[in-house]
């Protein structure tokens, strides 16, 4: 147990535990489970269940996203449909620039008027250039790409994606189009979570925009073909960037999302891909370390009608943790006392910060367990009278210093 630096009366406290999944003592913590050797030259991998980061390399770095960028894209269309401003059966007009676009395609033609649910899937499945030009100029302010990309980029600052710049719809190349692959990760999980009516989409297999494009009528995520739970998100491939992937998968509860790129060839991809996420749901497993309202910690109450005042989480608190690790992780509790009264039962007083051994800490709001009122004058008199009497105690000089 350790305790930080006093501000009387108001001191700041530290108190440090080892908590098991049933909150005893523990005295050792076994070595954490080796980071993945990933041979992407860029990966960030989250356990999106419990928010915990179990890989992140040059995962700031913005980098050129090649088609993983579309998921942008997307993201703007799946919040046009959920505001309103569109319905699935809305359709839009190609342009010559549309048409004109090459890599992979939908092959749309100035003739056509796709529906946003088949421009959806000509994203998702045919990575199609020539829809994300369509999409672009639908919703753009300006009915442009460079307008649609402007807006892109401005609503990824605001979502937390600050090593993002978006020059185009589509992701091809451009020395001013770079996302980070965290910024990828934030994105698919937004996706996921914004979105969860929509999201089956990126699980479609297969689609052929009226039998034009037989040959490129699959979709590219390497997964698909392996039974490991992969529902979905997005390839990308161009020179400069490698293949990349942006991938989510779901097993027994528990979700990862990885985003990897600078692979040499789709080979290396897809076996990289599946390591990843094998690795993610084999070496990692999740624990509960306290329950919702369970006393954690007491807080001295100050001038209030009781002394202390019970600290809990108000949720079940579960935290992931290497197989290899023992069922421990260690935590400090961190609250300002004594805590002025009157306390309202669900007042956050502190938090706990578990710390478990090549992860980053995880920090859990601490809240009051019960109503505290304030004391009665007999009390106030009482805890006046003894910060009063140490105060006097604290900076009477000794005989030593010389006092008389």
């Amino acid at each position: 147990m350790t305790t930080r630096t006093d501000i009387s009366p108001r001191r700041s406290r530290g108190l440090r535990y080892i908590l098991s999944a049933t909150l005893t003592c523990a005295v050792l913590l076994a070595p954490a489970a080796q980071a993945f050797d990933t041979r992407a030259t860029s990966a960030w991998v989250l356990d999106q269940t419990t928010g915990t980061v179990l890989l992140s390399k040059n995962a700031e770095v913005p980098l050129p996203p090649a088609s993983m960028s579309k998921l942008m894209t997307l993201y703007m269309l799946f919040d046009a449909l959920k505001r309103g401003a569109v319905t699935m059966e809305t359709t839009f007009p190609v342009s010559a620039k549309a048409r004109a676009m090459g890599g992979s395609t939908m092959f749309l033609n100035e003739q056509d008027r796709p529906s946003v649910r088949e421009l959806i899937l000509g994203i998702i499945v045919n990575s199609g250039n020539d829809a994300c030009v369509v999409v672009a100029e639908g919703l753009s302010p300006t009915g442009t790409e460079d307008g649609f990309a402007a807006l892109m980029t401005q609503r990824a600052r605001e979502m937390g994606m600050n090593d993002t710049t978006l020059a185009n719809a589509s992701g091809w190349p451009n020395p001013q189009h770079r996302m980070s692959m965290h910024d990828l990760g934030i994105l698919a999980q937004r996706l996921i979570e914004d979105f969860p009516d929509y999201y089956a989409f990126f699980n479609e297999r297969e689609y052929d925009y009226k039998g034009r494009a037989p040959a490129n009528r699959f979709n590219r995520n390497p997964l698909f073909q392996l039974d490991i739970g992969a529902d979905g998100l997005k390839t990308g491939h161009t020179q400069e960037a490698g293949f990349g992937l942006v991938g989510s998968a779901a097993q027994g509860g528990r979700r990862v999302i990885f985003v990897i790129s600078g692979m040499d060839t789709d080979r290396i991809r897809a076996e990289e891909s599946a390591a990843i996420v094998n690795w993610a749901f084999r070496q990692f497993a999740e624990r509960t370390v306290a329950h919702a309202g369970q006393v954690i910690s007491q807080a001295e109450v100050w001038r209030g009608d009781q002394a202390t005042v019970g600290l809990v989480p108000e949720h079940d608190v579960t935290v992931l943790l290497p197989i290899l690790t023992s069922d421990t992780v260690e935590a400090e509790i961190v609250h300002k006392g004594p805590i002025n009264a009157p306390v309202a039962k669900g007042d956050i007083l502190g938090e706990m910060i578990l710390t478990r051994e090549g992860l980053d800490p995880l920090r859990v709001p601490l809240l009051a367990d019960r109503d505290v009122p304030l004391g009665g004058f007999a009390t106030r008199i009482l805890t006046t009278s003894l910060v009063l009497f140490e105060r006097f105690t604290q900076s009477r000089p000794s005989a030593s210093e010389g006092g008389s």
